[in-house]
């Protein structure tokens, strides 16, 4: 298991936009399965839907994201260090049903395929054992931008 300490130092992500709470399974190169547990102080509730409060979808894919680049980050190791995972595409996204605060995101991604720095990922979110959102991703690791 990878705890919120760990993800932080993997994803340079922060509060309010790190969507990812910590990892439950991980096999590298193959496979990774994280946890978002949603919570109505989460700030994009204000606005999104003031009396009805539904998590945006993006917010599922990018927890999606963050979830694969802890993956591509832990399987290429020390070649990895100093460098970010930024996002190249997204296709293929389904939302089946609305995740709302109290529901915990289950975000499951297999790899697809990985040459070189680039990578694509298969991934499902889940509310207990319900899809809630699909995705497939395609991701690459490079430098930082300047902070």
């Amino acid at each position: 298991m990878i705890d919120i300490k760990e993800i932080m130092g993997i994803l340079p992500h922060r509060y309010p936009f790190l969507f990812v709470d910590r990892i439950i399974e991980l096999e590298e190169g193959k496979r990774i399965v994280g946890i978002k547990n949603v919570t109505i102080n989460e700030p994009f509730f204000q606005g999104h839907f003031p009396g009805e409060p539904v998590m945006p979808g993006v917010l599922i894919v990018e927890a999606m994201g963050q979830t694969a680049g802890v993956l591509a980050y832990r399987t290429m190791g020390k070649e990895a260090e100093g460098k970010g995972v930024y996002l190249m595409s997204i296709n293929r996204v389904k939302f089946r049903r609305p995740v709302v605060p109290g529901d915990q995101l289950r975000l499951e991604l297999d790899v697809l395929k990985h040459r070189g720095l680039i990578w694509a990922f298969k991934g499902k979110a889940f509310v207990e054992d319900q899809v809630v959102a699909e995705a497939e991703l395609m991701a690459t690791i490079s430098d930082r931008e300047a902070e």
